[in-house]
């Protein structure tokens, strides 16, 4: 059996992009040949996927997934809006809300080791085969998990609610969902916000130029009425139901259930995007 050295591992690295521990794998396979090696390693997909992973991956979709009781949101990136509407993203985007609900791992790195009962393959494989298969960095970058009387509403893969209420009314779940979706309140209720937020409001609204003139104790008053009224617009309770603006979600769950707590997801908050035009876009793909 040949001896494995690191200068080899780096090289095959070097050579494929694939990771340290696979490259090594490939070499003690190969027993020792380099050219085995790198066909194993394109042969299993895994040299192009490693490749693929310095790029920036801003696209994708946000999917969730609800039963018995429990119930998941995830985000996961791709490279472009093209393949975010790929059958094949779109049914491994499904496969991984599930997995979070069914699995309740700790974190993503949890879930990615976890193994996949339909193949036997871990979750971390499945995802590097489909990097090969469909030609683009992909992440699994987020999810939530919940329990209890759950609900979901997802709108076009690009925001995904999750709620959960005390008591079951699917209609009214449905309808919550849809307004956190379209009016994104950041907190249930007024007990829900850190004094912290209502502070830095606060410093922002006395420092307005439009206040610098009037008396402190008029200023004060205006000030505490505008963040009243900003607060207000962060709590779900207090916002317009978006189907009937005259009553409030409040208003429209009183004596039929309490929301325990809701998670919005918003595909690719916080990613870099990248700045390129659909021609562009199109080119590469062709170029594979």
């Amino acid at each position: 059996m040949a001896n494995i050295t690191a200068q080899m591992v780096k090289d095959l690295r070097e050579k494929t992009g694939a990771g340290m521990m696979d490259c090594k794998k490939a070499l003690v396979e190969a027993d020792g040949d380099m050219d085995k090696a790198m066909e194993a390693l394109r042969q299993k997909g895994i040299a192009s996927a490693e490749k693929k992973m310095g790029r920036i991956a801003a696209e994708g979709l946000v999917a969730s997934y609800v039963d018995d009781e429990k119930g998941a949101v995830v985000e996961v990136n791709c490279e472009t809006d093209f393949v975010a509407k790929n059958e094949e993203f779109k049914e491994l985007v499904q496969c991984l809300a599930k997995a979070v609900a069914e699995k309740n791992p700790a974190d993503v790195d949890a879930l990615l080791g976890s193994t996949c009962e339909q193949c036997g393959k871990t979750i971390q494989e499945v995802i590097k085969e489909k990097i090969a298969s469909i030609g683009e960095k992909i992440t699994f970058r987020r999810f939530v998990r919940e329990e209890g009387n759950v609900a979901t509403y997802v709108h076009n893969g690009k925001i995904a609610v999750l709620l959960v209420t005390d008591k079951k009314d699917e209609q009214i779940a449905k309808d919550i969902c849809l307004h956190i979706a379209s009016s994104a309140p950041e907190f249930v209720s007024r007990k829900d916000i850190p004094q912290e937020v209502i502070d830095e409001e606060t410093r922002i609204e006395m420092g307005k130029e439009d206040l610098a003139k009037k008396p402190e104790n008029i200023r004060a008053k205006i000030v505490e009425g505008r963040v009243n009224k900003l607060m207000a617009q962060k709590c779900l309770l207090e916002q317009p139901f978006v189907k009937n603006p005259d009553q409030t979600i409040e208003q429209l769950i009183e004596g039929k259930l309490n929301i325990v707590k809701f998670d919005r997801y918003v595909l690719g908050e916080g990613l870099e995007k990248r700045n390129e035009n659909f021609a562009d876009e199109v080119a590469k793909q062709m170029q594979g």
